[in-house]
């Protein structure tokens, strides 16, 4: 489930977290991240007390798309202490992304 927080800059929320974030990079008119969006929600629900999902509109924020090299979306970063471990780009089902996911956290 996607909770909606304002902070001051995205390495206040990155460095304020007690659990991984995982970002997801995304554009309005991207068909791919309109598929991953319910995906994202369901693993943000089956895996709430292990990691935050946070969705970073790169048409709105650019600045931190450029940081961190988006060049295709979807994608999603997983933030740890601040850093990012570990890239996933394009869509995939729920089940295969927290397979995936609960090898990092």
């Amino acid at each position: 489930m996607a909770i909606k927080k304002q902070f001051s800059s995205f390495e206040e929320l990155l460095s304020t977290s007690s659990v991984p974030i995982l970002v997801d990079f995304y554009a309005t008119w991207c068909g791919p991240c309109q598929m991953m969006s319910p995906i994202l929600e369901q693993v943000g629900t089956q895996m709430r007390s292990r990691i935050q999902v946070v969705k970073i509109d790169t048409d709105k924020y650019p600045g931190i798309a450029s940081k961190y090299g988006i060049q295709s979306l979807p994608t999603l970063v997983l933030f740890k202490k601040g850093q990012p471990v570990e890239r996933i780009e394009g869509a995939m089902q729920a089940s295969q992304l927290m397979q995936h996911l609960n090898l990092l956290v």
